[in-house]
C-alpha cells in the first residue's frame, strides 16, 4: 500500500483506516496484528465452491488488519488445502463458502486437516452460507466445531466485528519472536 502524497501545506491528520460492511464502517483498529514480523493467514474456498468476492473481501480485510496473506482461491481440492497448511505453516487458516455446501465440505475438510501430523493445533475458522437455507443455527454451528474447526462465523453483518476479534487473539507463534 503506497502512502497518499504529501499535502505542500503541511501533514493531515492521520486517518485511521476502515473496512466498508453491509453493517456499516468498521475501523481497523481493534483485532491488529501483534507488533513485530507479520505472520501468514491462509484464505480458501471449498473443493464445491467457485465464488471469489467472500475471498477477496476476507484478504482484504486480514491485510488490513496487518498479516500476510496467501489466498489459494476457489474450488480448492481437500488435499491441496492440507499440503499447503503443512508447507506454509500459516498463523491461521480461514475457510469461506458462499454456496450453501460449505457445512459439508468444511466437515470434511477440517477433518483432513485435524488428521495430519502437525495440523492439530492450526488455528482454523470456517465462515459464510454454511447451508442452503442460510441462518441455518446450532446444529451445523456444533458439528463444524466439533469436526475440528476453532471457530465459525455464520452469514451475517454482524459477523464480521466477531471474526475481527477473534483474528486479533491469534497468539504470535515462538518462531516469530
Amino acid at each position: 500500500m503506497t502512502p497518499p502524497p504529501r499535502d505542500p501545506a503541511g501533514p493531515a491528520a492521520p486517518v485511521a483506516p476502515a473496512v466498508p460492511t453491509p453493517a456499516g464502517i468498521l475501523p481497523v483498529d481493534a483485532g491488529r496484528a501483534p507488533a513485530g514480523r507479520r505472520q501468514t493467514v491462509l484464505v480458501s474456498g471449498l473443493a464445491s465452491d467457485s465464488h471469489t468476492w467472500n475471498l477477496v473481501f476476507l484478504q482484504l480485510l486480514i491485510e488490513e488488519l496487518g498479516y500476510d496473506v496467501v489466498n489459494l482461491g476457489p474450488c480448492v481440492p481437500d488435499e491441496l488445502l492440507v499440503r499447503e497448511c503443512r508447507e506454509r505453516t500459516p498463523a491461521l487458516l480461514v475457510v469461506s463458502s458462499v454456496n450453501g455446501h460449505g457445512h459439508q465440505d468444511g466437515v470434511r475438510v477440517i477433518r483432513k486437516l485435524r488428521a495430519e501430523p502437525g495440523l492439530a493445533e492450526l488455528p482454523a475458522v470456517i465462515g459464510g452460507k454454511l447451508g442452503i437455507t442460510g441462518g441455518e443455527g446450532t446444529d451445523h454451528v456444533a458439528e463444524l466445531m466439533e469436526a475440528g474447526f476453532d471457530s465459525v462465523f455464520e452469514d451475517g453483518a454482524q459477523e464480521i466485528a466477531s471474526f475481527r476479534r477473534f483474528i486479533g487473539g491469534i497468539p504470535r507463534r515462538a518462531a516469530l519472536s
